[in-house]
């Protein structure tokens, strides 16, 4: 038994060399490793596994049987049997340890692989996405920078809109004051043509009654010459007066007497002084 113990072991620490450093050997004992545990690779592992378990056991069971006898009892070939047994144990033990170990280290390179291949693939996907965004970061670049120009643009169009409202708010205030000294001004004017109208209205009433005065004074004189005109005619004829035997001066004035207030619209002031020189220019019998 030991014979096959010795040989195993030293295949299994050389399996376990092999795996623990690169070299060319490496890929093979994984291979290998990876072909026995396909199929019913792994029952027999197992089943060979537990056989040498239960011969360890059983070792173990004689070695504790042997130790449990007094000292005095034994003798040099139960001393022998027992440094054997406990030999064959260990190695038997050591053995299960290293394969335990061997199935490990299998799996963990594996595993080491497949985690690299799929950093890889992560790689060229992240290399692939940063040539994307890269793209993408320049196209946004260009973008941000149109942007900008475009916000620079409508700055300066807003600044001289500013200022366009700027001066137009400084037009509507002076065309505003400039309204308000017109209005100002209207109403001065409005004024002084209300005054000149009532003084225009002063001097025609005035200009009216001068008028009046002197068309009544010439009207009194006329007529007072008529009247002594009658009064002469009277005396050289003393019959009776007729209106009819007036001359014709006379009834000529009375007729621009008569016809004057028509004229001028004064019927009152003409009318009163006619009827009196009529009165007065009438010879009493």
């Amino acid at each position: 038994m030991i014979e096959l113990l010795f040989p195993a072991i030293l295949g299994e620490m050389a399996v376990i060399l092999i795996l623990l450093f690169k070299t060319p050997l490496r890929k093979l004992v994984i291979m290998a490793l990876d072909r026995l545990k396909r199929g019913t690779g792994p029952l027999v592992v197992k089943t060979v596994a537990g056989v040498i378990f239960v011969f360890m056991s059983i070792t173990v069971y004689s070695v504790t049987e042997i130790q449990s006898r007094p000292i005095d009892s034994l003798n040099p070939t139960d001393q022998i049997i027992l440094a054997r047994h406990m030999l064959e144990a260990s190695l038997m033990g050591f053995l299960l340890f290293l394969l335990l170990m061997i199935d490990r280290l299998h799996h963990y390179i594996r595993e080491l692989r497949l985690l690299r291949k799929t950093m890889e693939a992560a790689k060229k996907q992240n290399r692939a996405n940063e040539d994307g965004k890269s793209e993408e970061l320049k196209v946004l670049g260009e973008e941000v920078s149109r942007l900008k120009t475009h916000i620079k643009q409508l700055e300066t169009k807003h600044e001289i809109k500013e200022k366009e409202v700027k001066s137009a708010e400084a037009n509507v205030l002076a065309l505003k004051s400039q309204s308000e000294g017109f209005l100002v001004e209207y109403d001065r004017l409005l004024e002084e043509n209300q005054n000149l109208r009532n003084q225009l209205q002063s001097i025609d009433q005035s200009l009216s009654h001068s008028d009046t005065k002197k068309n009544i004074s010439s009207v009194v004189l006329s007529l007072r010459a008529c009247h002594a005109r009658s009064e002469r005619t009277a005396t050289s004829r003393p019959s009776s007066f007729s209106p009819f035997h007036l001359q014709k001066p006379f009834a000529v004035l009375v007729g621009n007497a008569l016809v004057q207030p028509i004229i001028t619209g004064s019927w009152k002031d003409y009318g009163f002084l006619v009827l009196v020189s009529l009165l007065q220019i009438v010879p009493q019998n």
